[in-house]
């Protein structure tokens, strides 16, 4: 396909790309360069060399590798594995998916603005569940919902997890995974929702947390709900796990969606979720959470006052001591520039971006929360081939040392 870059290629001595990749390979191609290089290599000791690869995006860190013999045995060693858990988080990457029957797709570096064409282990189509923590992403089926499995995108290690216990079928399920920087033990979360029968406005609400020390599934939480459901979108942020809820029970436009925040180490049974109910800050035709260093952050369209199930504009708010702070609202040229905007879409991020796509086109804009900058990312490597042809994506941390 024009245009496209293979993850695995992009890497290849034989591919000769303008830009950073090139001057990093080319340091020998002139007398001076060649001499400083060479000077260098022979100073630094081992454990220094690795200490300043560890420093380099993850894309540099592969193209290092191509270097020298010294320097593929040096970002392959135990030794700079610890080093990268000791630096700074990389930024976060896109993959969007280019394909509703089969998990197939391309994976954004903003850092050198490219796309990559990677493929990812033990998923089986688009629609699965996906939730990611650092450097590793959590998939389950969406039809059984009994298929749970945790990878590392950037190195394709992977591993099963077993069903949870409890509720076996649920008419919606919310996926969460925590991944702790330093330790790497990691939590998974599914929040599980069925209507009771015959009764449309209660819903049995289940938690289950699964802990990578012992594990195993345990489920922390048993409640009904009245004139609420759960639905798809959860996130756990500093040992909270958020997820949004529907009214089912009509009411006004600004009361169809809230939040429950729930205390993941308090596993007492007497906790009550409907205690923990927080509003959203104004009509939402949907809502995104996410984890923003240990922020909670939602993104959400905000509803026309007389039309709330459509969509005006896209808001980012952040939760701050139970009240949302407003820190962004897309401006209109760019909620333009998706052409048409469904009052759905795809959204994630992690560090400082924020990705927000349509689902009716391959357009990706990024917002930078640090900078407050919005951008369009370089345009994907794959057209709409068909009207109603759906794209979707979720954001990861690429990291090198993290494994299931």
């Amino acid at each position: 396909m024009a245009g496209e870059t293979s993850w695995i290629s992009h890497y290849d001595d034989r591919q000769r790309e303008s830009g950073v990749f090139d001057s990093f390979l080319e340091l020998g191609e002139e007398g001076d360069k060649d001499a400083t290089a060479v000077s260098l290599d022979v100073i630094l000791p081992d454990d220094l060399l690795e200490r300043i690869l560890a420093y380099l995006p993850i894309a540099s860190i592969f193209r290092a590798g191509c270097v020298s013999k010294r320097w593929h045995e040096s970002v392959n060693s135990e030794r700079f594995l610890w080093n990268l858990s000791h630096v700074l988080p990389q930024k976060p990457w896109y993959f969007m998916f280019t394909s509703s029957d089969e998990p197939i797709g391309y994976a954004f570096d903003p850092v050198f603005r490219k796309w990559y064409s990677i493929e990812l282990p033990c998923i089986g189509t688009s629609n699965w569940f996906i939730a990611s923590s650092i450097g590793m992403v959590c998939f389950m089926d969406n039809d059984s919902r009994s298929e749970l499995c945790i990878c590392n995108p950037i190195t394709k290690t992977y591993r099963k997890l077993e069903e949870p216990l409890g509720l076996k079928f649920s008419d919606y399920s919310a996926l969460a995974i925590s991944v702790n920087r330093e330790s790497h033990i990691y939590s998974v979360a599914i929040v599980k929702s069925k209507q009771v029968p015959e009764n449309f406005f209660q819903w049995d609400i289940s938690i289950h947390v699964y802990n990578s020390v012992n594990t195993t599934w345990v489920t922390t939480l048993t409640e009904v709900l009245m004139g609420w459901r759960g639905g798809d979108e959860s996130v756990i942020c500093n040992g909270m796990l958020y997820f949004l809820v529907y009214s089912t029970g009509g009411g006004q436009p600004e009361n169809r969606h809230a939040l429950i925040a729930y205390n993941m180490s308090n596993r007492s049974s007497q906790c009550s979720l409907t205690r923990s109910f927080i509003p959203v800050p104004c009509s939402l035709t949907c809502g995104r959470l996410m984890n923003l260093k240990e922020k909670l952050v939602m993104v959400g369209g905000i509803g026309k006052p007389d039309r709330p199930d459509i969509i005006k504009g896209i808001g980012i708010w952040l939760l701050n001591d139970k009240r949302w702070e407003e820190i962004a609202r897309m401006p209109h040229k760019f909620f333009q520039g998706f052409g048409e905007f469904d009052d759905v879409f795809a959204s994630s991020g992690a560090d400082d971006l924020i990705y927000i796509q349509s689902y009716g086109a391959p357009a990706l804009l990024i917002f930078d929360t640090s900078h407050k900058q919005w951008k369009w990312s370089q345009k994907c490597p794959v057209t709409k081939r068909f009207p109603l042809q759906l794209f979707t994506g979720f954001c990861f941390e690429p990291r090198l040392e993290i494994a299931p």
